[in-house]
């Protein structure tokens, strides 16, 4: 499987705000979070030069926003398209980003209610604290993980 993350462009804006609508609306509204669609555009734009596209075999899944911050690689976002969901890619992406950062532990927030947090919890990730919404995840380096 050839994984490559392509820097967003101001251009990708668009299909990155609908895939955030397609995959985060349903787990923000089950965390009591209703967001309209200038909150959603805000959000994709914080720290949008930290956006890739995710193509898998030259074919675009998703995003990966992520960026390295006090020693560590914080992931901002990992959002697959629904029709690409249930075949393995967010944990292939992950893995790749592992080999591309063995050195350096991995860290992001997951929502409560977002069953994403059993692939995290199978690569590796421990949770080390929690808010209202949310689970704070950290993997540390050199993790092995099950495959």
């Amino acid at each position: 499987m050839e994984i490559e993350l392509r820097q967003a462009s101001n251009a990708d804006k668009p299909y990155l705000l609908q895939l955030r609508l397609q995959t985060m609306v349903e787990h923000l509204e089950q965390a009591g979070i209703f967001l309209c669609e200038e909150a959603h555009l805000c959000r994709l734009e914080e720290d949008y030069a930290c956006s890739h596209l995710l193509l898998i075999n030259k074919v675009v899944v998703g995003t990966l926003k992520f960026r390295l911050v006090n020693g560590q690689v914080e992931i901002m976002q990992l959002q697959i398209a629904p029709e690409f969901q249930k075949q393995g890619l967010g944990r292939c992406t992950l893995k790749h980003l592992f080999e591309q950062y063995p050195d350096t532990p991995l860290i992001l927030t997951v929502l409560k209610h977002n069953p994403a947090r059993r692939l995290y919890l199978s690569l590796g990730f421990e949770t080390y604290d929690e808010d209202e919404y949310e689970y704070l995840m950290r993997r540390p380096a050199h993790k092995t993980f099950m495959a």
